[in-house]
């Protein structure tokens, strides 16, 4: 039977969503009532992205990592982005060795970014020449250190923690670092309840610990399932409309043509492919429907686009103008 057989993908799909159930609840063992950014983080990394996740100090950002890199089964490190970070702490570096003979040669001393989970902690307080340092790896897989080229294992995932950009002494991302990043994903306040069950859990003597479900091989399979899930044709036309209806100069909306300074490319239509797959799959659907484009849009487009200085002036929200654009392309 090939693994292309509808039968055969039907019982791979339903024992993955199995899996990826038991994934969710075990972080959430770590992480309460972020139920929705652990549905977008974990799409993403189904998907094969990076994912950037946004919000204030001390929402659990840093724990909701740790959580998906000890249940999904891979090695990771955290490295602290400040003003003062270089590349090469990043990346490694080469140290002169001397072998027995006395002869000299030079030594490639791997740095964290060799890892399969890196979390970049509040990766906009670095200088943007730093921040640039994980270009390469995340689109291309490796690192070019002294014209040597080096691979980064497999999977490889970066999630970067971002604080709000208002905030003193932060760095807006450039916009091609920006499009690197398969979802920005919104990291909220929790609700009444919710923080009431972190003051109770949390500050008692023990915590529940999540068990590990998965590791690096079968994080690998899941991903090649989710690429070769069918996608129907109005998930598809849906996609294309909404991508093409942001870009300025051609869209139909007229506040696009107005106010927005630049809009997304093709990558953001080949990341809202995938995960709108992989959201079906998390969700234990065989295939994405018209919801999933709806969901993903703002994660998959608002930091794709930019809006003039103009628009801002007069209170045009990102936000809420992808949200408008996603109901009109469904």
């Amino acid at each position: 039977m090939s693994n292309d057989d509808p039968a055969h993908l039907v019982a791979e799909a339903e024992a993955a969503g199995a899996a990826l159930s038991r994934v969710r609840t075990e972080i959430g063992k770590a992480v309460f009532g972020q139920e929705r950014v652990v549905e977008l983080a974990l799409s993403a990394v189904l998907a094969g992205g990076h994912v950037l996740l946004v919000g204030a100090p001390g929402l659990a950002k840093t724990r909701l990592v740790a959580a998906m890199a000890h249940v999904l089964g891979l090695d990771w490190q955290r490295v602290q982005f400040t003003p003062d970070l270089m590349p090469a702490d990043i990346l490694g570096s080469e140290v002169l060795d001397q072998d027995e003979t006395g002869k000299r040669h030079f030594r490639f001393v791997r740095g964290p970014i060799f890892t399969s989970l890196l979390m970049a902690d509040e990766i906009n307080r670095a200088s943007p020449r730093t921040q640039s340092a994980l270009l390469q790896a995340m689109q291309e897989q490796h690192v070019t250190v002294a014209g040597v080229s080096y691979d980064v294992p497999q999977p490889f995932h970066v999630l970067a923690t971002q604080n709000p950009i208002e905030h003193e002494g932060a760095y807006p991302l450039p916009e091609a670092q920006l499009d690197r990043f398969l979802l920005q994903v919104d990291v909220p306040y929790p609700d009444h309840e919710t923080e009431r069950r972190i003051l109770i859990e949390t500050t008692g003597l023990g915590e529940a610990e999540p068990q590990r479900v998965l590791d690096g091989p079968q994080l690998l399979r899941l991903q090649e399932l989710v690429r070769r899930m069918p996608v129907g044709e109005k998930v598809v036309s849906s996609i294309l409309n909404l991508v093409r209806s942001a870009r300025p100069g051609a869209s139909s909306d007229p506040r696009v043509n107005a106010h927005v300074a630049w809009g997304p490319g093709p990558r953001a239509g080949q990341a809202l492919m995938l995960a709108v797959r992989a959201r079906a799959l998390l969700r234990g659907r065989l295939a994405p429907a018209l919801d999933d484009v709806a969901a993903l849009a703002r994660p998959a487009l608002a930091h794709r686009m930019a809006l003039s200085f103009g628009a801002r002036a007069e209170g045009l929200d990102i936000d809420t103008l992808v949200d408008d654009l996603a109901a009109k392309a469904a």
